[in-house]
């Protein structure tokens, strides 16, 4: 019996990015707009399953694969910290011989290379919502 044919030369069905359900039933995703979600797949795409807490993207880098301009992208990458999506293991910095080197970035729904557990403060994050100001009767 011949093998089956769809089974034929496969190696794997390539790299894929997972966003499990229960990050995206969160409140800080579902009131994400499309520009952070687009940059924080960016940043998930760069992860490779051992190397959260040394992903390296800069700036210009996210600008270029998402099509943006560069001063777009700044915004993005502090409301993804801002909800607790990712934080910034190292800041950018100019190196000893004059070239800069980029941010490098962790992913807060995995776990670091040092074995700290993954801390999901995104879970815990709520919209604030402002209550309009009370109307003062001066009539009286």
């Amino acid at each position: 019996m011949a093998s089956k044919p769809y089974k034929r030369k496969k190696k794997g069905g390539g790299r894929f990015v997972q966003l499990p359900e229960w990050l995206q039933a969160s409140e800080a995703w579902t009131t994400l707009k499309p520009g952070p979600r687009a940059l924080y797949i960016e940043l998930k795409r760069r992860y490779n399953g051992s190397n959260n807490g040394h992903i390296i993207l800069s700036h210009r880098s996210a600008a270029q694969s998402l099509n943006v301009n560069r001063n777009t992208v700044g915004g993005w990458f502090l409301e993804l910290q801002e909800r607790g999506f990712i934080r910034m293991t190292q800041a950018p910095y100019l190196g000893p011989s004059g070239v800069g080197k980029s941010s490098v970035w962790a992913l807060e729904e995995e776990a670091t290379d040092d074995m700290k557990p993954a801390r999901k403060l995104f879970m815990s994050w709520t919209e604030n919502l402002k209550t309009p100001p009370k109307k003062v009767d001066t009539a009286s």
